[in-house]
This record gives structure tokens, sequence and C-alpha cells, in this order.
């Protein structure tokens, strides 16, 4: 079992159901704690409203009761859930070992997690699903219909030149475990795209591990260094001195300390548990009386403990890294030589770090031509081949499942001739059929025609079949009234919000035309504009918050525009003054300064705000 706790974002919603607020209501606020719980902080309202958006939300009473309340509750036990991978398994049945209950979701549990079951000696295997290995799977079935052969035990990525550009260059959005901005951003500064660097990389990407990041980058690059004492020479080589994986904790504690090998495992245990302060209280004091006592100096016996802390949270042994560095490649080689079957594949798993409008963002900037969904052309999920990315039904917000596959099995006997044909064939509900119309799906049953035609057509069509009637709609222009031309604004709105992107455009094009994008960059020309100030307009596409070591709040955030992606940083006095501005929904007004490190280029944001006009919101 998992034992859940409450979080902030689950402890206010429940408690405001206790008032008895609505949905809506509750969810107004509560989407402003995900992805980043608030650290702490005493004031949950001060907190909230100090986040992008924050300002402009309402809490008169009930709510600052409520957030007292959730901020009291945040940390309590709440139930517990299944775990995501957790195998317990024992000589005779379960039941005699450990208490057994069935969890909702039909399977037996048992009510210890993962530390009281080690503790109790029982044997525990961790069984877990990696969604990019379906992606993996699909791109490459996709490859082969198309005619080309991979044979998988004989597929060497690593050793594919185009992929290693490609890898060190950071061009991974869509590639598993390397695509996230700060692991883009290191495989940029380090300039490597070899497989042994990768496996580097994939582990010494932790929060905790950033001082130790940047001296790895600078002994990378031809920097001097020299072991911490000499005791540790020839431990850390492969890495440049730096402890990378979790062995390393091992290794340095039986070469500077004397620990014996079962004593430096449970050091290496210790560091990712929940309680290891208390024990690491111990185990620092028995590894500093074993490295005196081999001439170690009180600053070097600090400084290989600094850096033991680094493992803060969660590592990777070197196995676990190098594995992971060998899916990251597969997806990267089938990126750079598949683009189409790979995005397809991507947006059609629905996984990763970044929503499907920057996926589809990033397929476009590939020179991929986006085709809207079509309920003659489209497959459920989405489809790739050469530069064409086809939007499967799956896209389409409020379609279900039923109706995806009976318009896809409706069509195998033969294309849909009409609206009409589709209704009395596919039967789709009549909000399913608006949304097929927004979304562009219904456009090939009547060219030429605008959506209001469309959508008479299908109101039509569903009054025929609620009556009975096989009646044929159009078999003359007097069937459609006269209606008005479509507005184009209002068409991509509609699509947007049945979407969640645009098929023919990046947003950003349609707001070049407006006066307050006058003299704003783009993100392909910031590589050239290195220690100058610029605006940038762009969208957000995701985030992250993080504490310094003066424990206030600065946030590293990820924007685009039609030629590629800018990671902008938010110093705290920024941060305070400008980050309740932005909130996802607008295009949003960067100044900053163009900063550039090892070949990596950033903004560092010195102002920001979000233009007025709104993009339209997905439906509810």
């Amino acid at each position: 079992a998992s034992h859940i706790h409450f979080q902030p974002r689950m402890a206010v919603r429940e408690t405001a159901k206790v008032y008895g607020l609505t949905d809506a209501e509750i969810g107004r606020v509560t989407r402003r704690l995900s992805g980043h719980h608030h650290g702490g902080a005493p004031d949950l309202r001060q907190w909230l409203q100090e986040q992008p958006g924050g300002r402009e939300l309402d809490l008169a009473a009930p709510w600052p009761r409520i957030l007292r309340l959730a901020r009291r509750l945040s940390g309590t036990p709440r139930h517990l859930s299944v775990h995501p991978g957790g195998v317990v398994i024992t000589p005779r049945p379960i039941d005699g070992y450990v208490p057994v209950e069935q969890a909702p979701k039909g399977v037996p549990v048992i009510q210890w997690d993962k530390e009281a079951a080690e503790a109790a000696g029982l044997v525990k295997i961790d069984l877990l699903g990696n969604r990019s290995l379906g992606v993996i799977r699909d791109a490459l079935a996709a490859v082969r219909a198309g005619g080309t052969v991979i044979d998988e035990h004989s597929w060497l990525p690593e050793e594919d030149g185009a992929t290693r550009r490609a890898l060190a260059r950071g061009q991974t959005m869509g590639c598993f475990y390397i695509e996230s901005p700060a692991m883009r951003l290191l495989q940029q500064k380090a300039g490597s795209g070899d497989f042994a660097h990768l496996v580097i990389h994939s582990s010494i990407i932790r929060p905790a591990a950033n001082d130790f990041i940047r001296e790895y980058l600078r002994r990378l690059h031809g920097g001097r260094w020299k072991p911490i004492h000499p005791l540790l020479a020839g431990v850390l080589d492969e890495t440049y001195g730096i402890m990378v994986y979790q062995e390393d904790v091992s290794r340095a504690a039986v070469a500077l300390a004397g620990f014996s090998h079962a004593e430096a495992d449970g050091l290496r245990k210790v560091l990712s548990k929940k309680d290891r302060a208390a024990r690491l209280r111990d185990y620092y004091v028995r590894f500093a009386a074993g490295a005196r006592r081999r001439g170690v100096t009180r600053g070097q016996i600090e400084a290989v403990w600094a850096m033991m802390m680094s493992f803060d949270g969660y590592s990777f042994c070197k196995p676990h890294s190098a594995s992971y560095a060998r899916v990251s490649c597969q997806a990267a080689y089938l990126k750079v030589h598949h683009p189409a079957e790979f995005m397809a594949a991507v947006l059609s798993n629905q996984g990763g770090f970044y929503s499907a409008f920057a996926y589809v963002s990033e397929a476009r900037r590939m020179g991929l031509r986006i085709l809207p969904p079509d309920v003659n052309d489209s497959e459920i999920h989405w489809t790739g081949a050469r530069n064409r990315l086809r939007v499967g039904l799956m896209a389409v917000r409020g379609l279900s499942r039923q109706s995806m596959a009976r318009i896809v099995c409706g069509r195998k006997e033969r294309p849909y001739a009409d609206v009409d044909d589709l209704v009395r064939r596919a039967a789709p509900q009549q909000d399913e059929l608006r949304a097929l119309s927004a979304a562009g799906a219904l456009d090939g049953l009547l060219p030429g025609a605008g959506r209001g035609a469309l959508l008479w057509a299908a109101a039509r069509a569903q009054a025929c079949r609620g009556a009975g009637r096989q009646a044929k709609l159009f078999d003359a222009p007097a069937d459609t009234p006269p209606l008005p031309a479509d507005d184009r604004a209002r068409r991509l709105r509609r699509e947007f919000a049945v979407l969640g992107f645009l098929c023919r455009a990046h947003p950003m094009a349609l707001y070049r035309p407006l006066p307050a994008l006058s003299g704003t960059v783009r993100a392909e020309d910031l590589p050239r504009l290195a220690g100058r100030r610029v605006r940038f307009a762009g969208w957000l596409i995701t985030g992250k918050l993080v504490r310094t070591r003066n424990d206030e709040t600065m946030q590293f955030l990820t924007f685009e525009d039609e030629t590629g992606l800018v990671e902008a940083t938010f110093f705290p006095e920024v941060y305070r003054r400008c980050a309740h501005r932005l909130d996802g929904d607008r295009p949003c007004l960067l100044t900053g300064r163009v900063e550039q490190e090892w070949g990596a280029v950033t903004l560092t944001v010195t102002d920001a705000a979000a233009m007025t006009v709104r993009r339209p919101r997905r439906a509810a």
C-alpha cells in the first residue's frame, strides 16, 4: 500500500466541500496549488495570492477559514492507496504475515507501506510501468507499417551520429527522461550526446545537486580538478570526481572512512528515507571518526559529506541510469529519423512532461504538417507518416470512446458521404457533432461550406433520425438557409476549445500584427543576442517553483513561440512582483537579459506581463 496524506490541494478541496462550495468554486482556487506545494508556508492565503494569477482570486469568506483549516489538515493521513508497482512475496499465504485488505480498485493490498514491509523482512519488488516504452513500441510499429524495418536486436541508436547531435543540442522534447527543461539545458551545456555522458546526466540531474552539476560542467569543459583526498583517487574518476550514482556514496564511505560494505550500503539506503535525519547523525559521527583515523582533514570530511547529502530524496544506481539512457537514445533516434511516427506515438500515449499543445507546436517546428481530425481519415489515435501528422479522434474533447469506435468502424464499409450518412451510421450525440464540427472533423463532408452550414446539417440529421425518417439532406441548395460567413477568430476559438491547440498555425502567429508585439524578438533570435536586453512574446507551457538558500521562492518557466522554446528565470524579487500576472491563458510579454552559459541560452526576466487578449479556454 501507499499511505496517502493530505497535500495542500487535497486538503483545500476536502475542507471546501464541508462548507458546501461547488466544484467550480473549489477548482478556481485549487488550480493555483497544482504542480508545487506551498513549501510549508504558514499563511496559505498569502502564498496563493503570490502565485501566477493569484491576485485575481476572490478569497472572501469562507475562504480565509477554509485555508486556515486546510493548512492544519495538510500532512495528516487520509487513506491507503495501491502502490504503483510494489509486489510483496511470502512463502505461505500472505495474510499469515501481514494484514491485508481489498483496495477499491479490486486488488488486495497489505496495510503496510514499503518502509514497513522492508523493515519486517518481506521480499518486496517494484515492477514499474513506463509509458515511454509504449511510445517506442507504437512508433516502431508505425515505421514498420510504412515499409521500414528496424531490427531491435541489432539496433544501436546510441551510435547514430544524427541522434548524438540532437542529444547534444537538447532537441529532445518528447523523449523519455531527457525532455524536461533542466535536462535539455544540461545537455546543451555539456554539448555531449554520447551514451556515457547521457548515463551520467540521467543520474546527476537531482534537485539537491545543482552546485555539483555546475562543477561537473566546469570540469567536463576542461577545468582542472583533483580528488578531494588521495584515498578517493580512482574511485570517482569516471565522473570527474563528482558523486553521481548511489554506488558512489558506498564506495566513498569504504575508501575514505573504512566502512564495511554492509555499513556503506546502509548509508546509501538511509539517504532516501523519510526518517533519515536522526539516523544520518549517527552515520556522520561514524563516517567522520573513520575518516579522521585515516588522516582526512575536517574540511575534506565536510566536502565529501556535503556531496553525499546531494543524494536527497531520490537518485539512481548506475544500471538504472544506463537503462533509462538506453530508452532515451531509442526515443531520440526515432524522433530524428521518423519524426511523424514518433510525435504521433507521443501524443497518442498522452504521456510526457508537456501538454498536447506543446507537442503539437514542437511537431510544427520540426516541419511536420498538422492535419485536422477527419471522420473519414482519422483513427482513434494520432497517426503520422512522412511529413504529416494527423490528429486522432481522441483529441476531440467531449467525444466518447464509443462514438470514436463507431465512427472508425462504420467507415470500413464505405466512407461517410455527408453529415446525414454519419449520423445514421455512427449515431453521435448532438454535443459530439458540435465538437466534431468545431474541430474541423466534418469539413470534408460538405466541401466549401462554412461551419454554420455543417451545424445546420447536423441539427437536421439529428432531427430526421429522431423522427425515424431517412431523408437525404442537401439534395437541393434550398435545404440550407442563408447563413453568415464564418468568422475566422470565432472559428479558431472554438477549435482551440475542443482540441487545446490549433492545427494550422501557432497561436502566437495570430497575435503578431498587434502593436503590443512590435519590437519583440523571436525564440530563434536569442542565441545571437547574448548579453542584450530584449522583449520576447510567447506562451507559457510549463514551470517549476524552487526555494533559494535564503528560503525565498523563485521560478523557472518555459515559454514558446512559433520558432522555439525559451527558458526564463524569475529570481525572487521579480517573481514576487510579476508572477501573479502570468496565468497561462494569454500570450506573455517578457523583458529581460539574454544569458548564455556553455552554449545554452536562457532569459533572466526583469519584467513580465500578460496581454489583455485571452486565448480560448478548454471546454469544460
